[in-house]
């Protein structure tokens, strides 16, 4: 079913971002929800669903279509050893026909769960392990231009088993898992060769490496808000729209 919608809903001004692109001198990207017109689903899934909005950059403009996959969000563990090796898990990944070197992520789909908490979570799902310290490591979307996902990697240390008789079984994909510590340099190598292409493992390699190099400076904190994260800035982008008179 289609929504028609006030082409002014949202309280956030809009910005001229193009402009505050040229002008940064420390570069970051720039939150600036535009006018959504309408709003149909037109596929219903397991886990996401896919959502055509029109889109008026400026107010009063002619909108425009867009189709996106409407996606919770996820985290995921960089784990790093005392013997400087990061964990990395292999399972089956049906979209892409292949079994992929990953680091331990989930999604962000129990609602109220705090991110932290859901990684450390899947952390001790997938892997049966625990750690004492966390921080966060990096952020990014994974494919900007055709879903929401927004994805946290913590960066985990302090690592410890996790009692056999507190370990889940795993179900699915999962159940095949295959565990190893790698060497970071070996990992990175794997990266810069073409050998792994999962995202989040190869954006977390090359983010453990630099922060590393870094002397670990550039970490913030695991509780840091996520303002990258669209469903906490925008109210409208799980679909619930209210009239701009309400607001």
């Amino acid at each position: 079913m289609e929504q028609n919608l006030n082409p002014s809903v949202g309280e956030a001004a809009r910005l001229n971002a193009p402009q505050i692109a040229e002008n940064q001198k420390t570069i970051a990207d720039i939150a600036n929800p535009r006018y959504v017109t309408s709003r149909s689903t037109k596929f219903e899934g397991y886990v996401w669903d896919v959502i055509r909005e029109g889109i008026s950059l400026e107010e009063g403009a002619e909108p425009f279509e867009r189709d996106f996959l409407l996606h919770p969000g996820a985290v995921a563990v960089a784990a790093l050893n005392e013997n400087n090796q990061i964990l990395l898990i292999n399972q089956y990944r049906h979209p892409v026909r292949a079994n992929l070197w990953e680091i331990p992520a989930g999604l962000l789909d129990i609602d109220g769960e705090d991110p932290q908490i859901a990684a450390a979570r899947e952390l001790a799902e997938e892997t049966f392990i625990q750690a004492e310290q966390w921080d966060s490591l990096m952020e990014f979307y994974n494919s900007p231009g055709g879903m929401g996902e927004m994805c946290r990697i913590y960066l985990a240390r302090g690592i410890s088993q996790i009692p056999r008789d507190q370990q889940q079984e795993r179900e699915h994909e999962e159940s095949e898992i295959v565990m190893r510590w790698v060497d970071l340099d070996e990992a990175v190598s794997a990266v810069l060769s073409g050998r792994i292409h999962n995202a989040s493992s190869t954006n977390a390699i090359l983010a453990v490496a630099a922060a590393q190099a870094r002397n670990f400076e550039t970490l913030y904190s695991a509780q840091a808000p996520l303002d990258a994260h669209p469903y906490l800035r925008d109210p409208d982008f799980r679909g619930e729209i209210r009239p701009a008179e309400g607001r």
